[in-house]
């Protein structure tokens, strides 16, 4: 029996280094469990494994009993302190969305003393809702601005786990972190800079049959993709629902940001890039490289666009596009038109869309 403790002993201490969840190596621990048992009743007596491994079955059954004891005993406390916990979460009072609490003020007293800011900027960045679609590059200083500066409620969205090679250019992520979800991680390091803040994680791939719900309960959607196909999908869908869009974009050395919100007269993603470029016009960072600090630059240009959007401070970048060429330290800005041919937000499309929803001829 000793034989098969040590072994158990070394499979947990093992199991730790190596950072395996505790789950996995529960599981390895029940599978030497049932190994030994079987080992008790098809070998003969005498056998010399067998007397290894404790010498009978009798022993090995009563520690698996107490065993299946201890753990179903664990499993009802869980369950009963999540069933207070929850009752406690019910019956609080529930905070008002608008208001400050302890230690907040101070927290954002160097926004408040701005003119163009103030309590009611504050006010307006603490009941307001962002999505950000992606928490990489782009995603990464996006975060964390927004949990700086008070965003009351932080969505993210995001399938990927974070990489050693992620960590070059995607600060809000960690060593210790790798392999854990993105969402998940960004989430950790939100809540550390600012407990009083909500974030909302979602580890899921964005597609068509969830973006519109999704959208559906947020002001602004900042998006920090790196594919074409999930740009036109969130533009499809803030366009729909009339939410301004926040856009970046890097390749190299060289980034850009832009507001598009049609709702206010400006042009859609999709007037400026109708279709996607061929594959190898626009290579992806993996294959064509970033400089680290860029997406630092270009993510915090666009919390700078949100954070002045939702306060009303300022012009924001509708229907204009900041560039910025971080190898020769040059930045330039360009006027963005909206397209009336456009499939997205052109004026017959929009003429088409009422139609179909007023049951018109071209229904």
């Amino acid at each position: 029996m000793l034989l098969v403790l040590g072994l158990a002993t070394v499979i947990w201490a093992i199991g730790h280094l190596m950072k395996v969840p505790r789950s996995a190596r529960f599981y390895m621990l029940g599978l030497l469990y049932v190994v030994v048992l079987i080992v008790q009743v098809v070998l003969p007596v005498g056998h010399p494994l067998r007397e290894a491994t404790g010498g009978g079955a009798a022993g090995w059954l009563i520690l698996g009993g107490l065993a299946a004891l201890g753990f179903g005993y664990a499993l009802v406390l869980r369950r009963v302190k999540a069933r207070v916990r929850d009752k406690e979460t019910h019956d609080a009072p529930q905070p008002d969305a608008g208001k400050f609490r302890d230690g907040e003020l101070e927290r954002y007293a160097r926004h408040i003393v701005l003119r163009e800011l103030g309590g009611p900027g504050q006010k307006r960045l603490k009941q307001a809702k962002v999505l950000v679609v992606g928490a990489g590059g782009l995603g990464s200083p996006v975060l964390l601005y927004l949990a700086g500066a008070g965003v009351g409620t932080v969505g993210v969205i995001d399938d990927d786990v974070v990489d050693s090679g992620n960590l070059q250019r995607q600060v809000i992520h960690t060593d210790a972190r790798i392999g854990m979800p993105k969402v998940f991680s960004a989430q950790t390091a939100m809540e550390a800079l600012n407990p009083y803040l909500e974030v909302r994680p979602y580890k899921r791939r964005l597609t068509e049959e969830v973006v519109a719900d999704l959208l559906a309960d947020y002001d602004v959607v900042l998006d920090g993709t790196d594919n074409f196909d999930t740009r036109y999908l969130v533009n499809r869908a803030c366009v729909a629902a009339g939410k301004p869009l926040i856009s970046g974009a890097l390749s190299q050395w060289e980034g850009q940001v832009s507001v598009f919100d049609p709702a206010q007269s400006g042009p859609c993603y999709q007037c400026i890039f109708p279709e996607a470029p061929a594959a190898h016009l626009a290579p992806s960072c993996a294959e064509a490289g970033v400089l680290g600090p860029l997406p630092g630059v270009i993510g915090t240009m666009m919390a700078v666009e949100c954070i002045k959007l939702i306060a009303g401070a300022g012009a924001v970048l509708r229907g204009e596009m900041l560039i910025y060429d971080a190898l020769w330290g040059e930045t330039r800005k360009i006027r963005l038109k909206r397209r009336e041919d456009c499939p997205v937000c052109g004026t017959g499309h929009m003429k088409s869309t009422a139609a179909i929803e007023a049951g018109g001829p071209d229904a």
